[in-house]
């Protein structure tokens, strides 16, 4: 009992080992160095989970990666390239079987919000959907490749929060590029076309204000359709370590998905394809507005996002990192 106080009393460890009485208490050790106190769990004195990886911070790293640059760049870019290449058409291909495509190029040059509409048109089925996965599916697998990933958990930052704040920023970015793309279209084509009413095959002539609000729901409605694009390019980012991979695979999934939902032949199961409703946004420009496939669209969109996120969280939470 004697020997089992004082070792008590001299700081003496559950296995025999003497614990100075300083270390245990946060002070100073024997040799006089001072000991860092431990907070809640054992963690350090003021350590916070929640101020890990800033939103801000991760945003500036990925704003200064060079696929970021390229990519928004390309956004701007794009409506300027389409802009000079009606500068070069001399309307002798009226009969040469474009069809349908060239009324809806002759649409485009009648006004900025037509040209907006045009530049959304034939970016809408591929090339948002490339960059959406590209700034999702590369934002962890990346982090991988490099070998960083397990020095960002060392910090340590939480799993679930680094998973979080990624995600924002790939949505942040994501967001940004759908807007510099119509921001640009509308700001050229109004400079070159002026304000004019809003045009299209499937409505009567909107004026410029209800024009831009319906181009603005069109632009809404895109975002959520893109959350699966954005969920399935995740999913894979935390499943593979190949950047690459999950860019590549999210768009083939993507396009394979379009594929099916021409066969006819499947019936009622096209209706459960996540890309079925991806064109609905055509609604939104009819007189009247059409808005079943549009709430369809949503919901569907929304539901496959959310299953997508909660498999990469399931995922990555109990995977073992190694790179």
């Amino acid at each position: 009992m004697t020997g089992s106080a004082a070792a008590s009393a001299s700081g003496a460890g559950p296995n025999g080992g003497a614990v100075p009485s300083g270390a245990a208490s946060g002070g100073a050790a024997p040799d006089g160095s001072a000991t860092r106190a431990s907070g809640p769990g054992g963690a350090a004195a003021g350590y916070r989970p929640a101020g890990t990886l800033p939103f801000g911070a991760e945003f500036r790293r990925q704003a200064s990666r060079r696929r970021t640059q390229l990519a928004l760049g390309f956004m701007v870019l794009l409506p300027l390239i389409i802009l000079v290449a009606f500068q070069f058409d001399s309307g002798d291909d009226d009969g040469g079987g474009r069809g349908e495509f060239a009324s809806l190029a002759d649409l485009a040059t009648s006004g900025g919000l037509n040209f907006t509409l045009f530049s959304i048109l034939v970016s809408a089925s591929f090339l948002l959907v490339v960059v959406v996965a590209l700034f999702c599916g590369d934002t962890v697998a990346s982090e991988a490749s490099w070998g960083s990933l397990r020095y960002l958990l060392a910090v340590p930052v939480p799993r679930a929060r680094l998973l979080t704040v990624k995600l924002l920023v790939a949505l942040a970015y994501s967001g940004l590029a759908l807007l510099l793309l119509a921001g640009t279209a509308l700001l050229a084509g109004t400079l070159r076309y002026g304000w004019s009413p809003l045009t299209s095959q499937v409505a009567a002539e909107l004026t410029p204000t209800e024009g831009l609000l319906r181009l603005l729901a069109v632009l809404g409605y895109l975002a959520v359709v893109l959350l699966v694009v954005a969920g399935l390019a995740f999913l894979l980012s935390v499943t593979t370590d190949a950047a690459l991979g999950a860019v590549g695979g999210a768009v083939l999934l993507w396009i394979l998905s379009s594929i099916l939902d021409q066969i006819t032949a499947l019936g009622v199961l096209r209706d459960f394809l996540p890309t079925h409703y991806s064109s609905a946004w055509l609604g939104l420009l009819s007189t009247p507005m059409q808005t079943d496939d549009v709430v369809r669209g949503a919901i569907s969109a929304i539901c496959y996002a959310t299953l997508f996120w909660g498999l990469a969280f399931w995922r990555f939470t109990r995977k073992d990192i190694t790179s």
